[in-house]
């Protein structure tokens, strides 16, 4: 069942569009603000929404902009009492997938929920096969979370750890410095990896990255006594043994 937030500040179309949508056999939830939107979003992450341009306490344009950026597989259809093309060619600029001029019948909307549907199910990627590492006798699986030694315990690794050895593991022999593991780790345990602390600020005397290297050397030591990563002064760190790709499903 496909999830679909209405954010209107107008108590009479939101109350309309959950019981139309609801029949239709979708699941609604609604909005009337932006800081009520932003909520439903990141605590019900929904599939589509349907966004009025003019709400009390800010433009679902901008909204739109940043939902663009934030979440791009997000679908949005915008309401709009704007006569202008002008605004609707933003709105559609600005990463909407649709958008729907007030007045309007909820038959329409509901078609127009269904070729945006349809769009976003031949467009999105297809799901990459989930793979499993191997190296030095371990066993990782990034989709389970799980590590296993060659004698089949199980590596306890923290989640900073697990994607600490997760980033090493899609980049066999390259060396990787500081910073690019601290932005390369934000999001990996989340399935982002898209390295939003990029360009961020860096306290020169932050050894996290450090830290986490010493308890993942650590503990791999516990099951083998081969070297598996390098330090590089004034470089970085990196993985020194061979990885091998599988795929989960074999």
């Amino acid at each position: 069942m496909k999830h679909i937030l209405v954010v209107d500040d107008d108590p009479k179309i939101r109350s309309l569009l959950r019981r139309y949508l609801e029949g239709q056999g979708l699941r609604v939830s609604v909005a009337a603000d932006r800081r009520e939107c932003e909520a439903r979003i990141a605590d019900l992450r929904p599939d589509i929404i349907i966004l009025d341009v003019m709400l009390p306490d800010g433009s679902g344009l901008d909204i739109c902009r940043n939902l663009h950026e934030r979440r791009p597989d997000l679908r949005i259809i915008l309401l709009t009492a704007l006569k202008e093309d002008v605004d609707r060619i933003i709105g559609l600029e600005l990463g909407a997938d649709d958008y729907l001029g007030k007045p309007f019948n909820p038959r329409e909307l509901v078609a127009r929920i269904k070729a945006v549907l349809r769009r976003s199910s031949v467009d999105d990627p297809p799901t990459p096969e989930p793979r499993i590492y191997g190296f030095a006798g371990f066993t990782v699986d990034p989709g389970q979370r799980r590590g296993l030694a060659e004698d089949g315990s199980e590596v306890e690794l923290t989640g900073a750890e697990f994607d600490l050895l997760h980033v090493f593991l899609e980049r066999p022999a390259r060396l990787l410095s500081r910073d690019q593991l601290l932005d390369l780790t934000q999001g990996q345990g989340r399935g982002q990896g898209r390295g939003r602390g990029r360009g961020r600020g860096r306290d020169p005397l932050d050894r996290s990255v450090d830290v986490l290297m010493s308890r993942l050397r650590r503990k791999l030591a516990e099951k083998v006594r081969e070297t598996i990563f390098r330090t590089v002064r004034n470089g970085g760190y990196q993985l020194a043994m061979p990885v091998t790709v599988g795929n989960a499903r074999d």
